[in-house]
């Protein structure tokens, strides 16, 4: 077969990114690698294609190579290509170069035995010392790029195989010397002296002349493939930080080096850093960690050798060099860093996180260099949080948390807040005003109160709930703060009882040093006060949590008077699940008369058997096979009888079983109100249904996930009120929903089906803006039509129209979203997008076919797909 035609590549390879492991197991999978280095020497292809092929080889060598055989033959392929090109300028060597490497050390075939291994490293290493190869690798003018390029394909080879170039780092340094601070070279001679020193203390050797030997000083090349062997461990140069269980592993302070290896390191050592100001910060950052790793508790090499470089970066303003500075804080303590550095050092970031004008991921980032301070003598056990010694109130005064702040960024606040309270109390003691505790005590308060706002929005309520979290976490031994803590937090629920959700979430994650105050003072709040018709489902939800055998008179007082506000099946069996709770708790003799009471008195089939189950369960099992009876089954118990084994039916009723739906589900005209655009849904059924539960999915990240909606019972002819589905898109697009049933049927069998899926139109996501006031309609318009072409953009179409004219068609389709009306020739439309775009729209000068449309919207993908819409106007009658 000849070399495939563009379009057939550009086909392939985007059937082949939009989804690789379909692609492969596909008829045309198995023959895409061998096309693929086939066409690469084709003269029918352009170079512009040939790079996007090796690019693809470069993103997925796995998939295209999945074993070593496999590999080892493309590289070889590839080494043939990059060899037979012509001596004229390439845009290919590069990335032939690049591709070979990609191949050998993804595949696993990088190893002495290996032909293309033999071939590639002493044409990478005769590139990066800048000899000459011949005609065949280009003209003078590429040989510098691609020496670069041979020293990030080495660099990749020694991070694969660490201590492969350890007999190359005489020749890499005289490189250094005679090449000036070339940023690769750099890295490269950094990480091989790195792994070289690891690896050697790991045998218990020294350096053995690595750091002088020239290019010949090894039989059969510079390739130290025992080193290689050696460290197979794969070791991680990327991130900035030495943890304390690798000290162990390294080694390093068993490696014994001689006098001239001492010498000789040092002024490796010496050599990269003397330079290292003229590499990018982010290669800068990545020297200073490998050169700390390779000398962090070698004897005899003091990290004296980094002090010129520290007086540089104590000013940096580069968060990565800055970052660097502080783990080689961690890493060398007081033996680089004196008492004046450290107070230095603390003072410029505590000063640098109260600049006004940082973003805040950067603002987020100082904090958190803050939190995380390595000091020179900590006090207190290892791995106690604390704040820093030389950190006091008064320099961190401009960094205490304020209502004003974002949420991330006051979290954080807060979180260094709690460590100054624990160095509070010789304040406390001294009687000192507007101490830290006071502070955190009335910025408690404050979260409370927004939290408490009814109608406001989850976001308050989750910050509030988080920062509590976070108070209990941190100062978990101060009952002088958790005791208002908990007080707070009752008052709370008092004021907003719909919050208990998130107090049952704060119950599960907090410790037991608030846990069981806050749970007595939420249960008191609840059976204390018996809650309207609204709030009543939340203290039972309430209640099924905290409820135990402690105040039993008070909770089936309240149980009782609640029971007749029990009348739809969600309160009947919200109240079942606390008396489920009492039961697992031990609660006696009250339980019985009231689960009696409930058998009699709830209408509800299923809440009459549950109460009666429950009370049988209460009078004839103890307390031991009462909590096994009602907890969940750790194992599944042997069939004591044989009959049971046999009765099919049994275990089909036990079981989820797939069956044709009785369910039709339709979307209902939507009403443009609320905060979230929301589907209304139509549910019919051709047999009775119990228990419904439908569930919703959008492939993608389109929208966020969709909640359940549950229906207890439904029958045919007999249809219920149109179901709520909020949407939360992330992008203003339709979608197509997924629809899944679960049901019980009348013989008590649980069933699932798949229903035919839900589409989401454009039209389904518009939301009205708020109403202006009344006079300022043509001001409001005016300004969001301004404001939006700073960042937007502007079309404009023709919207045909049908006999009936603009005013039907607007009055049909655009009337919750008309701004200003001037009828029936002109309108201003309006229009929200979730979650945060707006699309506008002037229709002006309508004619008897069709109105000009001005359109303008803050976010450009919106625009083919409003075009769509207003074009479709008129069909949709």
């Amino acid at each position: 077969m000849g070399p495939l035609g563009r379009e057939i590549w550009a086909q392939r390879l985007g059937a082949f990114r939009a989804s690789p492991s379909a692609f492969m197991a596909g008829p045309e999978g198995e023959d895409l690698g061998r096309d693929l280095l086939s066409d690469l020497r084709s003269e029918k292809l352009s170079e512009p294609m040939k790079v996007a092929l090796l690019a693809l080889s470069l993103e997925y060598p796995t998939q295209l190579w999945p074993d070593a055989p496999a590999a080892e033959a493309a590289a070889t392929s590839l080494l043939d290509t990059l060899v037979l090109l012509p001596p004229r300028p390439s845009a290919l060597r590069r990335p032939l170069l690049l591709a070979a490497t990609t191949a050998l050390a993804a595949g696993g075939a990088l190893s002495p035995a290996s032909g293309a291994s033999g071939r590639l490293l002493p044409l990478l290493l005769g590139l990066a010392s800048g000899r000459d190869l011949g005609r065949s690798f280009g003209p003078a003018s590429e040989q510098r790029p691609l020496q670069a390029t041979a020293w990030e394909c080495l660099r990749e080879l020694e991070s694969c195989r660490p201590g492969l170039l350890g007999g190359c780092l005489g020749l890499l340094r005289a490189l250094l010397g005679r090449e000036g601070p070339a940023q690769p070279l750099s890295l490269l001679l950094a990480l091989a002296l790195r792994n070289a020193l690891v690896i050697q203390a790991r045998a218990g050797t020294g350096l053995q002349g690595l750091l002088t030997a020239g290019d010949s000083s090894m039989e059969g090349g510079p390739w130290n493939w025992t080193l290689a062997e050696e460290g197979d461990v794969h070791l991680q140069p990327q991130a900035p930080s030495w943890p304390v269980a690798e000290e162990g592993e390294c080694g390093l302070a068993v490696l014994e080096l001689s006098p001239e290896e001492a010498r000789e390191l040092r002024a490796t050592v010496a050599q990269l850093l003397d330079a290292s100001y003229l590499l990018t910060p982010v290669a800068q950052a990545q020297l200073l960690w490998l050169l700390g790793w390779a000398l962090r508790g070698l004897r005899g090499q003091p990290p004296v050798l980094f002090k010129p470089q520290l007086v540089r970066l104590l000013g940096t303003a580069q968060l990565t060099l800055l970052h660097a500075m502080l783990a080689l804080k961690a890493a060398f303590g007081e033996a680089l860093f004196t008492a004046q550095d450290e107070a230095l050092l603390l003072r410029r970031l505590t000063l640098a996180a109260q600049h006004p004008a940082l973003p805040l991921p950067t603002h987020l980032f100082y904090l958190h260099c803050l939190l995380n301070f390595p000091e020179n003598w900590p006090l207190g056990p290892t791995g106690e949080e604390a704040a820093p010694l030389l950190l006091g109130s008064q320099l961190c005064r401009g960094l205490l948390p304020s209502l004003l702040h974002e949420p991330m960024a006051l979290l954080a606040r807060l979180h260094l807040l709690c460590l100054l309270c624990l160095e509070d109390e010789e304040k406390e003691e001294k009687g000192q005003d507007r101490s830290p505790r006071h502070y955190l005590e009335e910025l408690l308060a404050g979260l409370r109160q927004r939290a408490a706002l009814d109608g406001g929005p989850r976001a308050l309520a989750t910050l509030c709930f988080q920062a509590s979290y976070l108070v209990a976490h941190c100062l978990a031994g101060q009952p002088v703060v958790l005791t208002p803590l908990t007080q707070g937090l009752a008052q709370l629920y008092r004021t907003r009882p719909a919050l208990a959700p998130h107090f049952i979430d704060l119950l599960d994650r907090v410790g037991p040093e608030l846990q069981e105050h806050l749970r007595v003072a939420l249960r008191q709040e609840v059976v204390s006060r018996p809650g309207r018709e609204e709030a009543l489902r939340w203290h039972l939800q309430m209640l099924a949590r905290v409820a135990d055998g402690d105040a039993q008179s008070a909770t089936l007082s309240f149980l009782q008077a609640a029971a007749t506000h029990c009348t739809d099946w969600g309160l009947q069996q919200a109240l079942l699940r606390v008396c489920r709770a009492l039961l697992r708790a031990g609660v006696g003799g009250g339980l019985a008369d009231l689960l009696q009471a409930l058998a009699r008195q709830l209408e509800d089939p299923d809440g009459q058997d549950h109460a009666r189950l429950y009370y049988i369960l209460l009078a004839h099992l103890a307390g031991p096979k009462l909590g096994v009876a009602l907890g969940p089954s750790l194992a599944a118990p042997a069939l004591a009888s044989s009959l049971v084994a046999e009765n099919q039916g049994f275990a089909a009723a036990l079981m989820v079983q797939e069956a044709p739906a009785p369910i039709q589900l339709s979307v209902c005209p939507r009403r443009a109100e609320g905060p979230v655009p929301v589907l209304r849904l139509q549910v019919e059924v051709l047999e009775p249904v119990y228990s419904l539960e439908l569930r919703f999915h959008v492939e993608g990240q389109l929208y966020a996930p969709l909640g359940a909606v549950h229906v207890p019972c439904l029958c045919p002819g007999r249809p219920p009120r149109p179901l709520l589905l909020p949407l939360q898109p992330r992008r203003p697009t339709p979608a197509r929903l997924a629809v899944r049933a679960l049901y019980s049927t009348p013989s008590g069998l649980t069933c699932h089906a798949h229903l035919p899926p839900l589409l989401v139109t454009f039209a389904d996501l518009f939301l009205p803006f708020p109403q202006p006031p009344e006079g300022a309609q043509l001001d409001f318009f005016e300004e969001l039509w301004d404001s939006c072409l700073l960042k937007g953009t502007e079309s404009r179409l023709w919207c045909p129209l049908g006999p009936e004219g603009l005013e039907a068609l607007v009055s049909r389709h655009l009337e919750p979203f008309v701004v200003v009306a001037q009828p029936p020739v002109s309108y201003l439309v309006a229009i929200r997008l979730p979650p945060d775009s707006r699309l506008l729209l002037r229709l002006e000068a309508a004619q008897a076919d069709g109105v000009p449309v001005a359109l303008r919207t803050d976010d450009w993908a919106v625009l083919p797909l409003a075009g769509d819409y207003l074009r479709g106007l008129s069909a949709a009658g």
